[in-house]
């Protein structure tokens, strides 16, 4: 069932050190700005955690074993980042329009969500900078795409079978379309 799902890689390296994603999804602004900023709503995609309602402190609580149908196993390579808490902070607030915050508890650059009206749909733009991961463009840009695959499915009211499996199958995305 899991194989029914799409993965593709609409990604870019922007700078040695950021990356770009950009999705056209099937919701309105202010529908896909609650699911940035409502932790109960980002936790079905994400991370949980705090709700965000301005610039300042945020914690995010990754569970990554919530975003699955039923039980699959974490895969050892990601086994010691089960349940992790990363205290991160908001640096740009505006409402239905643009999301900054830190990643990586500050270690990992930022993500900045921007949000553009499409008819009844929003392109989302997703730029990471300042990526210091060993993991590299690779590492963060597979696991933005699958998150942002799982966002799409749950917009459009189905579910993801096994995460980490299409984790897989995002990362060989991602690393063919960055290395293209």
């Amino acid at each position: 069932m899991g194989d029914t799902i799409m993965v593709d890689a609409p990604i870019a390296r922007t700078a040695a050190d950021t990356i770009r994603l950009e999705r056209v999804l099937d919701a309105s602004v202010e529908t896909l700005w609650r699911y940035l900023t409502q932790a109960g709503l980002r936790s079905q995609w994400f991370a949980g955690g705090d709700d965000i309602g301005g610039e300042g402190p945020l914690k995010l609580v990754f569970d990554h074993d919530k975003l699955s149908d039923g039980p699959v196993p974490t895969p050892e390579e990601y086994a010691a980042h089960r349940h992790g808490v990363n205290q991160e902070q908001v640096l740009r607030f505006e409402p239905q329009k643009v999301l900054a915050y830190t990643f990586g508890e500050g270690r990992n650059g930022v993500a900045t969500f921007e949000l553009f009206p499409e008819g009844g749909k929003t392109r989302l733009v997703l730029t990471h900078s300042g990526i210091q991961s060993p993991t590299g463009a690779t590492g963060f840009g597979s696991g933005w795409n699958s998150h942002l695959i799982v966002l799409q499915e749950k917009l459009a009211g189905r579910s993801v079978p096994d995460f980490w499996a299409l984790h897989t199958r995002s990362r060989a995305a991602v690393g063919k379309a960055l290395a293209a």
